[in-house]
């Protein structure tokens, strides 16, 4: 009488405590990305993990509330910082800069990035929420110094919290979108449409049109920012002006 051969599960790995924790976050992150986190259980996240379901409770006994909210505190530190970058140079090459460093962490940690953003109604919580919230201040705290306003008006802040909030909407359609266009052109556009965005919002507020004719003197000319005045115009031009 023959027997089928059993296929091995997934061989057990002896980590330290650091390496195991953050085995499950990352785990636990791939899962969040790609169903909504009500559906994900510790069951799925040790199986996974090709781990215990106890031991998953012994680094998280929270349970998966837990270990939702310590994925999402692993994305958003490290997102905290890509602006924060050199503060030389013209403020279009510095948010060029702090855009490849976040657009980069999007292109590598695309499920946790997902995760970060797309918080399930079973286990969104005021502390998860507080965790993206604080992300987006950060970013758009270290955009106000780019620019040297240590208290900004409510229009300026404005302008730069819905850009904020715009790079995050296009990096997750990018995802969505099998990662088009290429990053290099993602990044243009986005930083274009900053500087669009101040121009309109200088018209209506005066300290947003200090900053721009500030930040509009360090820019070189034959620029990132001539460049886009030029493609602008063009939009504008009449039918067979340059005939």
């Amino acid at each position: 009488m023959s027997s089928r051969p059993v296929r091995p599960g997934p061989a057990y790995r002896r980590l330290s405590v650091e390496q195991r924790r953050d085995q499950l976050i990352a785990t636990a992150q791939r899962l969040f990305a790609t169903r909504a986190p009500e559906d994900v259980s510790l069951d799925d996240v040790a199986r996974e993990a090709g781990v215990s379901r106890p031991l998953v409770y012994r680094y998280f006994p929270g349970g998966k509330q837990q270990l939702y909210e310590a994925s999402l505190l692993s994305s958003a530190e490290e997102l905290e910082q890509c602006f924060a970058v050199s503060p030389r140079g013209p403020l279009s090459t510095r948010l060029a800069n702090g855009l490849d460093r976040y657009l980069a962490f999007v292109d590598g940690h695309g499920e946790g990035f997902t995760a970060l953003l797309k918080g399930g109604s079973v286990v969104e919580t005021s502390r998860t929420t507080a965790i993206v919230d604080r992300v987006r201040r950060a970013a758009a705290d270290q955009m106000l110094a780019h620019m040297q306003v240590r208290q900004p008006g409510k229009r300026l802040r404005m302008v730069v919290r819905t850009w904020i909030t715009s790079v995050e909407a296009a990096s997750l359609i990018w995802l969505d979108e099998d990662r088009h266009p290429p990053l290099t052109e993602l990044r243009d556009w986005l930083v274009d449409q900053f500087v669009a965005q101040l121009v309109v919002t200088a018209g209506y507020d005066k300290q947003t049109a200090r900053v721009l004719a500030a930040a509009a003197a360090l820019e070189p000319p034959g620029g990132r920012i001539d460049d886009l005045m030029k493609r602008t115009l063009h939009v504008f031009a009449p039918a067979g002006a340059d005939s």
